[in-house]
């Protein structure tokens, strides 16, 4: 059983590193599915566009996500409806339409070999008191034009598919690379100034932009956006499983998240979702993981994934300030609206019209279930920065961990099975939470944003810039 995403099975990639100080008009953070979309969309421009990826191309969520691409979402319609307006609701769903139709289009047309495979798409439930839900979510979808199968337990769709987004990403890279856009990767952004225009700095060098675009999952500063009263970040264990294929994909209506899927001769299996601020016994959660999918077939590849969850249920693909863009947000559906960001987030940096800026917008009207949603982002992350303050050293912990004191600042020591001795900080450099160690994926992971750090205190994930190895 390989601790990683299937996706990344025979990933081979040749990186690229910033090594100089360059110019740019736009400059695109992130090189996921969000950042390469928007960059595909600018080929033809004329404008002067460089893409920068902490990582390697797709290694942080796009490499983690279930690789479905389908418009049938829990219950979003409903949900939309109710917290907001139906207006908004059928828009939501005529943006999930369009972005379907922009990725396969793009697959036809680049001829993109990618394992795309159309699909049927299921809602379902195993608790009757989801079924009166469930069947409101039918009638809604009817009501907007949707052609609904309709089961006993379970809703579904036949227009959807699933892919290989590793695959797919690696085709964009390419051909984006054929047009004259920079990517450099290994080249992590830690800070963005603002003089005549942006200066974004990396450890050694230096980027200037015109516009800069946010495609990094987690945005890495707090001011102007104060992004973590606008959403949470939801965990999720997935599971790569020996089992015959099927032509479908499923999702159960509420959490705790079941979604499956099929590729080749795997299930794609997820399970257990929870915001990251609650239940950080990730042990207990990946055994869970395993002895729930014991029946179905033999795991082989085994992760974890993070995706934020908005405060109204809607992705933020907008304007910051005038040249400074962000496309986040997006509820565990990254397939679909980081494609569609990808389109979005072009449109503005080219001047054109875009039904969806709007909708999407970080000036969107709000409702008071929006209010009272924030209210509890709050409280959350106050609840959970407090706790973790308070109790360093949790009741699931092996005794190969330890917490002491170094002057003023808190450490941990991780020893591991060799004897070796494991030092780092155990306070995060985005916001100072304290941070929960992983026993499963041997990382330091803060259950306040998100940010993951490997066992030696080197960061993987943001939104942290910065390493947390301890030095005397």
């Amino acid at each position: 059983m390989k601790k990683q995403s299937i996706w990344l099975k025979d990933f081979k990639n040749n990186v690229t590193i910033l090594n100089k100080d360059i110019d740019c008009d736009v400059l695109i953070i992130g090189a996921g599915i969000t950042g390469l979309s928007t960059a595909y969309h600018l080929i033809n421009s004329n404008l002067k566009v460089v893409v920068v990826e902490k990582d390697e191309i797709g290694n942080d969520v796009t490499a983690r996500t279930t690789g479905k691409i389908t418009y049938l979402q829990e219950l979003i319609y409903t949900k939309l409806k109710k917290e907001l307006n139906e207006e908004t609701s059928k828009k939501y769903l005529e943006s999930q339409l369009e972005a379907i139709n922009i990725l396969t289009s793009i697959i036809k047309k680049e001829k993109i070999e990618c394992d795309l495979e159309q699909v049927k798409s299921f809602v379902f439930t195993k608790d009757k008191k989801e079924l009166k839900k469930l069947k409101e979510e039918k009638e809604l979808l009817e009501k907007f034009g949707v052609n609904v199968l309709d089961y006993n337990n379970a809703i579904g769709v036949e227009d959807t598919y699933v892919f290989h987004p590793i695959k797919y990403l690696m085709k964009l890279k390419e051909i984006i690379l054929n047009n004259n856009i920079q990517i450099y990767e290994k080249t992590n952004i830690i800070e963005i100034k603002k003089e005549d225009e942006y200066v974004c700095l990396t450890e050694n060098n230096k980027i200037k932009a015109k516009k800069v675009i946010l495609a990094c999952h987690y945005p890495f500063f707090l001011f102007p956006l104060l992004f973590p009263i606008k959403g949470h970040l939801e965990k999720s264990y997935v599971a790569a499983i020996k089992n015959k294929n099927r032509k479908m994909s499923m999702i159960n209506t509420k959490i705790p998240t079941t979604s499956l899927r099929y590729h080749h001769d795997y299930m794609i299996y997820l399970n257990n979702s929870h915001p990251i601020s609650t239940n950080n016994n990730d042990k207990d959660n990946f055994d869970s993981l395993i002895n729930t999918t014991k029946k179905l077939g033999n795991i082989d590849y085994i992760w974890s994934n993070h995706d934020i969850i908005t405060v109204d249920h809607l992705p933020i693909i907008s304007k910051i300030t005038d040249n400074l863009l962000i496309g986040t947000g997006f509820n565990t559906w990254g397939m679909t609206n980081g494609t569609l960001a990808g389109k979005i987030l072009s449109d503005i940096i080219l001047n054109k019209e875009n039904k969806y800026t709007k909708l999407f917008s970080l000036k969107r009207q709000k409702s008071l279930n929006t209010f009272v949603n924030i209210l509890i982002e709050v409280l959350r992350n106050g609840k959970s920065f407090t706790i973790n303050k308070i109790i360093k050293n949790k009741n699931w912990y092996s005794s190969n961990l330890e917490f002491k004191k170094d002057d003023s600042d808190d450490i941990a020591i991780y020893t591991d099975d060799n004897n070796q001795k494991h030092i780092v900080y155990n306070k995060c450099p985005h916001l100072g939470c304290s941070l929960i160690f992983n026993e499963f994926e041997k990382t330091w992971d803060c259950p306040c944003h998100g940010s993951k750090f490997d066992i030696d205190g080197n960061c993987l994930r943001g939104p942290s810039k910065y390493n947390i190895s301890y030095k005397k």
